[in-house]
C-alpha cells in the first residue's frame, strides 16, 4: 500500500504539479461564480511556475540535499559497493536491446569506475522495478548488461532484483548481503537522493558510507544567479519536491532513522 500511494499521490503533489493543477483548477473556476478567485489562483500558479522555471529558485531546493552527504576520500579499500536502482530504462533496453542509461547515468559510471579503483570489492546492485505496472526486464537485467559490457567480472557481481523502492532497496539488499561487523560499503546514488537513502539504510540495521554522485549543483555561489532552462530547473525542482516529501512521509511511516538524515 506504501508503494502505490508513494506513487499515485507523490506524483500529485510534486511542486511543478501542484502549480500546473493549481493553474488549470483557476482555469476552471473562471467559468463558474467564483471567476475572480479562479483568475487569481490561475495567474498565482503561472507566475510560481515561471519563478520555478527561468530563475535559480531549484537550486535552493537541491543544494541542502546535495551538500547533506560529502563525498569520502575511501582511503582504504571497502567490503563492497551498493549501487541503488534508477539510473536505467528497462523499457528502451527491452525494445532497443542495448543497456539504456537515464539522467542518473552517474549511479552506473561512477560505480565501474569505483569497481576499477577498488578490484577486491564485491559490487552489489539492488533494482527490480519502479513501475506500479511492472515490465518482465527489471533494472537489475539491465545493470547486469551494462557491468558484464564494462568489463567486470561477473564473479564480483550481486544482483537484487524484486526491490520497487529505496525501502525494499534496502531490506532486501541486506538480505542478501548480510553484512558482518567490520564490514565497509559504500552506497552509491544521486547527490539528491542521499539523505533518504541512508536514513533508510541505517532504520533497517545497515550502516553504510554515503558516496553521492549525479549532482545537478556545482556547490557554489553560481547556483543563485542568471537565468535558467526552463526543462532543467522544473525537472531539478521535481526531483527535490519528490525527496523532501519522501523524506517526511518515511519518517512518519517509521522508514528512516531522522526526517532529514546526515553524517
Amino acid at each position: 500500500m506504501f508503494f502505490v500511494l508513494a506513487k499515485t499521490l507523490g506524483f500529485l503533489v510534486h511542486l511543478p504539479h501542484l502549480l500546473l493543477e493549481g493553474a488549470l483548477v483557476g482555469v476552471a473556476l473562471m467559468w463558474t461564480r467564483w471567476r475572480r478567485a479562479g483568475r487569481a489562483l490561475a495567474a498565482l500558479s503561472v507566475a510560481a511556475l515561471a519563478i520555478v522555471g527561468f530563475t535559480p529558485f531549484s537550486a535552493l531546493l537541491v543544494r541542502p540535499l546535495e551538500d547533506r552527504f560529502p563525498r569520502p576520500d575511501l582511503a582504504t579499500a571497502p567490503t563492497g559497493i551498493i549501487v541503488l536502482g534508477g539510473a536505467v530504462d528497462e523499457g528502451v533496453t527491452r525494445r532497443r536491446g542495448l543497456p539504456a542509461l537515464n539522467e542518473a547515468a552517474e549511479r552506473m559510471t561512477e560505480a565501474v569506475a569505483l569497481a576499477r579503483r577498488f578490484p577486491q570489492a564485491r559490487i552489489a546492485f539492488t533494482g527490480g522495478s519502479g513501475r506500479l505496472s511492472a515490465l518482465e526486464t527489471t533494472e537489475a537485467d539491465v545493470a547486469r548488461a551494462f557491468f558484464l559490457a564494462q568489463g567486470l567480472p561477473e564473479e564480483r557481481l550481486t544482483f537484487e532484483n524484486r526491490s520497487r523502492d529505496t525501502w525494499e532497496n534496502a531490506v532486501f539488499t541486506r538480505d542478501l548481503l548480510r553484512p558482518k561487523p567490520g564490514e565497509t560499503w559504500v552506497l552509491v546514488t544521486s547527490a539528491m537522493h542521499m539523505p533518504r537513502s541512508v536514513g533508510i539504510f541505517r532504520k533497517v540495521g545497515f550502516p553504510v558510507v554515503a558516496y553521492p554522485v549525479d549532482y545537478r549543483t556545482g556547490g557554489g555561489p553560481g547556483d543563485f544567479f542568471g537565468l535558467r532552462r526552463m526543462g532543467a530547473t522544473i525537472n531539478d525542482a521535481d526531483q527535490a519536491s519528490h525527496e523532501y516529501l519522501g523524506l517526511l512521509a518515511y519518517w512518519i511511516a517509521g522508514k528512516s532513522d531522522a526526517l532529514f538524515p546526515g553524517p
